[in-house]
């Protein structure tokens, strides 16, 4: 690509558009200002070789017409001294070079329009890598606050999460606390006369039922037997 057409398609481009859809600005921003500076490197260059070249059409200008000016005398000195085919010649040489300064001075013309234009394109170019310099530190500090914060977050997590833990084993050493508590309540207690008696009608209950169990049994066995007789 050539250097007006990258700095036409730099000066046209929208920034801020082309950041909005970007998946990485950040990125993609260093890369609009590497090309902006190459860019501007290159037409700084240019716009030099133009004005260069400017310096020597002027110096052959300022010869043409000094030469002009030299034949002019040389023409007016040989008719002075009789000399008409001499002046004729010079009158010839004199035109030539007056030729030349018409053409120097387009010349010189075309390369003050340039170097204008370049100055201008260049001036331009700076404001948008100015901008764009800005918009870089911006979304640079943009970034460096994301970060801060989501590292601040993620210990404000990390800080809940280890609080919410520490609340879980303090609760769970307090229930076994109070179940120790009250094994301890019962422990060496000595049971009451009515516990004792309690006791003994359970106990009696469960003999009443498994004797009746037994005999169930026993009558189911007889007439199994007798079933067979």
């Amino acid at each position: 690509m050539g250097i007006f057409s990258r700095f036409r398609d730099i000066v046209s481009s929208n920034i801020n558009s082309m950041l909005d859809k970007a998946e990485d600005p950040e990125k993609l921003i260093r890369l609009m200002i590497q090309e902006m500076e190459d860019t501007l490197v290159d037409m700084k260059a240019s716009c030099a070789g133009a004005m260069a070249s400017r310096s020597k059409v002027l110096r052959s200008l300022e010869e043409a017409r000094s030469g002009a000016d030299i034949w002019d005398s040389k023409a007016k000195l040989a008719l002075e001294k009789g000399r008409e085919d001499l002046a004729r010649e010079a009158l010839l040489e004199k035109r030539s070079h007056l030729g030349e300064v018409g053409t120097l001075e387009s010349e010189a013309l075309h390369f003050d329009s340039m170097i204008e234009q370049y100055q201008k394109d260049i001036e331009q170019l700076e404001e948008k890598l100015a901008g764009a310099r800005k918009k870089h530190r911006l979304l640079a500090q943009r970034h460096i606050r994301a970060q801060r914060t989501k590292k601040a977050q993620s210990q404000i997590r990390d800080a809940d999460s280890v609080d919410a833990a520490v609340r879980f084993d303090h609760l769970e050493n307090r229930i076994e606390r109070m179940e120790a508590e009250a094994d301890l309540v019962n422990y060496g207690h000595k049971p009451t006369l009515e516990d004792e008696f309690s006791r003994l009608d359970k106990e009696q209950e469960i003999e009443r039922e498994l004797e009746s169990l037994k005999q169930s049994l026993a009558t189911k066995d007889d007439e199994k037997a007798a079933q067979k007789g």
